[in-house]
């Protein structure tokens, strides 16, 4: 298990985390939800000893990050960050070969081959083909994926995502949330993913927190997290939320202003009517 216990973070005199709590057990998805900058990658970051923590601590396994160096967590953790910085000097392969690396040592590995694992791993996210290339040569969204095949080469017993979905077109957005429950059923391993996409993070977590300012605003599964009354008050905008009946899964509609009501409605609660006036052509370009 990772476990953060009243984790605080802070720059100069900004406080990015606030006494925050965590659980990511083994066999489970914990999703991490919430606006931009209420602290997801912070929290991250402070799990992989990334960030310097004031006050509180992280456990893996049950022993202080505190006491142990860097390479002890990278063994035991696998981690994606938001984005991939490609040397354009490797190839798909060696990228995601280094994943492995983590394993050597002693009492580390499982005795898989290491050309195997990368093959797996490239196969896993429908890169294959790609093997061969400069990472300079790739897609936004193909590095994305190349970040999830080094991970998966880890074979890690915990695995942080950061918004692993960012930069995918929609097919490769559910295959990647597909191939995280996969994980999971398949080999047990924690898993912590941060999402913006709350309709992915109802889909893919076993469990969810959200975050606002720094703050745990609600914890706990997906349809008692992801209430309307919690994202209106953290997001600042009305929902809609429903609850498939059959698979319990929780769907999210934020109303906009242009979303359809009768003309005597006005704007939904909580978001300002902004009038615009076209500009004329003369204040367009003037002379």
């Amino acid at each position: 298990m990772i476990r953060a216990h009243a984790v605080t973070v802070r720059a100069g005199r900004r406080l990015l985390l606030d006494t925050v709590d965590l659980d990511a057990p083994t066999g489970s998805v914990t999703g991490i939800v919430g606006p931009n900058g209420s602290g997801k990658t912070t929290l991250i970051r402070a799990l992989l000893r990334a960030v310097p923590i004031q006050e509180g601590r992280v456990e893996i396994d049950g022993q202080d990050v505190r006491h142990r160096s860097r390479r002890w967590i990278a063994q035991r953790v696998a981690s994606v960050a938001q984005r991939l910085d490609p040397d354009p000097a490797l190839t798909v392969a060696d990228e995601v070969a280094l994943g492995g690396l983590a394993q050597v040592g002693p009492g580390r590995g499982d005795g898989v081959d290491p050309d195997e694992r990368v093959a797996a791993a490239l196969d896993a996210v429908a890169l294959t083909h790609r093997a061969g290339d400069s990472l300079a040569a790739l897609s936004g969204g193909e590095l994305q994926r190349v970040g999830l095949a080094r991970a998966i080469a880890h074979g890690a017993d915990h695995v942080l995502l950061d918004e692993p979905t960012n930069h995918l077109d929609l097919r490769y957005q559910i295959e990647t949330l597909d191939l995280v429950r996969d994980l999971v059923e398949e080999t047990g391993v924690a898993v912590g993913i941060v999402l913006h996409d709350l309709d992915h993070a109802a889909r893919v977590a076993d469990h969810l927190i959200l975050m606002d300012h720094g703050r745990i605003r609600a914890s706990g599964a997906p349809a008692d997290v992801l209430t309307a009354e919690h994202l209106r008050e953290v997001y600042g905008i009305p929902v809609e939320v429903d609850v498939d009946e059959l698979t319990g899964r929780v769907r999210v509609d934020p109303i906009s202003r242009h979303a359809p009501r009768s003309p005597s409605a006005g704007s939904p609660a909580g978001i300002p009517h902004v009038s615009f006036t076209p500009a004329t052509p003369s204040e367009r370009n003037p002379a």
